[in-house]
């Protein structure tokens, strides 16, 4: 079993609160992922489910028992941080296997726990090498594997693949998303990086300054996000918010377009997605612009359109057409695609 939940729980330093009453419950088996802006408090909140530092207020339960005042070592979950922390003088085996063997596991526990956490992460060709004689990965899946020998009830990760390059983090995320569904535990994962919330979590938590700004699928986050905050910080590039009113049914753009909005008077920030705007014809579309910028990313294309009161908007495109800067263009939005928010930037369903 490996259920977490946080019941009101708070962080002071001092005068300053940085975890404002957060309420969460983490179902066996898992995969949460926090994410937010530096400084919102995701990684302190990771800290202190591992004990590392104390609750102020509030409750933890793990597994259906108090574990708020329990040292970290009495909570049975394993933490795997951004450094690696391996002992340079001892070989993989030896690092995987440390912990049990400060713990007075028999030699036999031992080998068979180190030899099964190998073969899961494909590390048994390295079992005798020293860490220097690693890539960032592969010290990674060392570090991950330390983890696993332990049994823990849960993992905790705090960006874990923040220092490795570009192609290391695409295989890591494969090898982390491959090591949840084989051993079905339940993992908490701190990062900045969209790319992994939204390919690895089975939830997102979007932490906004200390509390919970909305908790959901990535699907849901991506496309019904609850505030202005979670859609402007879910996806990339990020979701286009332009000024309007709407009263009556009909929204009203700056420069006088307007279109069908039921059930949203009230609005005052219109949100579109880069996907959801097609390029037609001036004069054709929602809005007319000119292209400032265009970004050519292979298969895909961004096109920055500088739309005068409306703003600098970004547009998805084919990455087989061809745009130029400089050119007039008529931006047309996908009807069903658009999200209004009140002026207090909450959604309006």
């Amino acid at each position: 079993m490996g259920s977490i939940q946080l019941k009101s729980v708070e962080k002071w330093f001092g005068d300053v609160q940085v975890i404002k009453g957060v309420d969460l419950s983490i179902g066996d088996g898992e995969f949460v992922i926090f994410v937010g802006p530096s400084g919102c408090g995701k990684s302190t909140l990771l800290r202190m489910i591992a004990g590392l530092e104390e609750t102020s207020r509030g409750e933890i339960v793990i597994d259906g028992r108090d574990a708020t005042a329990e040292p970290p070592a009495k909570r049975g979950l394993a933490m795997v941080f951004q450094s690696y922390a391996l002992y340079p003088h001892m070989s993989v085996a030896e690092n995987m296997g440390f912990s049990l063997k400060t713990a007075g596991a028999p030699k036999e526990e031992q080998e068979a726990k180190v030899a099964e956490a190998a073969r899961v992460l494909r590390l048994e060709p390295y079992l005798d090498r020293r860490p220097k004689d690693l890539s960032g990965g592969q010290r990674q899946r060392v570090a991950i594997g330390r983890s696993i020998v332990r049994d823990p009830t849960a993992f905790l990760f705090d960006e874990p693949l923040s220092n490795l390059d570009a192609a290391l983090r695409v295989e890591m995320r494969y090898e982390i998303a491959k090591l949840h569904e084989h051993l079905d535990s339940t993992m908490i994962y701190v990062t900045h990086d969209q790319v992994e919330a939204m390919t690895l979590a089975d939830r997102i938590v979007v932490l906004d300054f200390g509390t919970i700004a909305q908790v959901g699928t990535p699907k849901e986050l991506y496309e019904r996000p609850g505030n202005l905050f979670v859609a402007e910080f879910i996806g990339s590039p990020k979701m286009n918010i332009l000024p309007c009113s709407v009263s009556g049914g009909e929204y009203h753009l700056e420069d006088g377009r307007s279109g069908a909005a039921p059930g949203k008077d009230g609005a005052v920030k219109l949100g579109i997605r880069p996907e959801a705007i097609e390029i037609v014809p001036p004069g054709t579309g929602d809005l007319d612009g000119r292209i400032d910028l265009v970004e050519y990313l292979g298969a895909d294309t961004f096109l920055i359109v500088d739309c005068d009161a409306a703003g600098k908007l970004t547009v998805r495109v084919d990455g087989e057409a061809e745009h130029r800067n400089g050119a007039p263009v008529g931006l047309r939005f996908a009807p069903g695609k658009l999200h209004f928010f009140d002026a207090g930037g909450l959604a309006i369903r």
